[in-house]
């Protein structure tokens, strides 16, 4: 039996979200290896974050079962008012997984998705709603210069082609440098890179004198909520992957997908080794090239490389996925 009236009763209003709603999913298992320096890495991305976002947006961290360092510190943050919705997830649920929970229950109209390791510069906010108040028909934008397979992004290209004021141009029109930036945070050696590099044009829209690539990337992106709800469910059978199914799902449904001409955000990787974020400005070109991966000969020599790798697999999966 009740006794008595709820109080919420008598109130009148409820506070109302924001317009963006800035999401970052997390997983970190354990601080060693790999992992070691992840959790400064997430703090690092949380600072710049609220440091540098320069419009109104509520914050919502989906954890993917951290270990207990981790949860420790968001918990925290949560109870300092600086993240507005925390999700602590008991198992891992994968990247797809935390996707359909956060596009399909995110309060704002425009959601602003980023992993865990992305540095937001001063501005990035501002800077990325403008292209989507220019594009009214974008699904996704990414706030770094970057190459993108063109087949996943066939409604851009369709609608530059049949947009009157649109230029679209193929070419080297993305430098080495900004390349190279993004690709070495992702563990890519130098040699390689520049081997691809050069066989690959670049598709670039030039619209209102601004000028963006056309793709976009899954580990920062900005969008409309309507857009990435269009896209669900997203296949969630594995903790990594299946996260192209985005892409393939925006591009049938005629989404726009285009990253900027400027370095808005930048992708840190699992480590802060030669990591310049709070010196480096946005559009303000390059980083210095200093090599991230100083390998000794005899761990780049294949055989033991793939002997290492798994020797790390096994051993992930024999304490984590008993």
């Amino acid at each position: 039996m009740r006794v008595g009236q709820n109080p919420a009763k008598s109130v009148d209003n409820v506070a109302k979200p924001a317009r963006v709603t800035v999401a970052i999913v997390n997983y970190i298992p354990f601080l060693g290896g790999y992992y070691a320096q992840s959790l400064e890495v997430l703090k690092a991305c949380l600072e710049s974050l609220w440091q540098n976002t320069d419009l109104p947006y509520d914050l919502l961290v989906f954890d993917n079962a951290s270990c207990p360092e981790v949860r420790a510190y968001l918990s925290e943050a949560a109870e300092q008012g600086r993240i507005q919705f925390l999700l602590l997830s008991d198992k891992n649920i994968g990247k797809g997984g935390a996707w359909n929970i956060i596009f399909g229950g995110a309060p704002g109209e425009v959601v602003a998705y980023a992993d865990s390791d992305i540095y937001f510069f001063p501005g990035w906010l501002s800077a990325e709603l403008q292209v989507l108040e220019t594009f009214h028909e974008a699904g996704m934008v990414t706030g770094i210069p970057m190459w993108s397979p063109e087949e996943f992004s066939t409604s851009t290209i369709r609608w530059a082609e049949s947009h009157p004021g649109a230029c679209l141009e193929r070419g080297q029109f993305l430098p080495w440098e900004d390349y190279w930036r993004h690709l070495r945070s992702l563990g890519y050696d130098e040699e390689s890179s520049r081997g691809y590099y050069a066989s690959h044009e670049f598709t670039r829209l030039t619209y209102n004198g601004m000028k963006y690539f056309v793709g976009a990337g899954h580990f920062q992106f900005l969008a409309p909520r309507k857009a990435l709800r269009s896209a669900l469910p997203i296949p969630s059978e594995r903790p990594m992957g299946q996260v192209r199914s985005l892409d393939i799902a925006l591009n049938a449904n005629g989404y726009l997908r285009l990253s900027t001409s400027e370095w808005w955000v930048q992708h840190m990787g699992n480590t802060l080794q030669d990591w310049e974020g709070p010196l480096a400005q946005a559009g303000a070109g390059s980083m210095h090239s200093k090599p991230q991966y100083k390998k000794m000969k005899l761990l780049a020599w294949k055989p033991v490389h793939r002997l290492l790798t798994w020797t790390h697999d096994r051993t992930f999966k024999i304490l984590y996925r008993g």
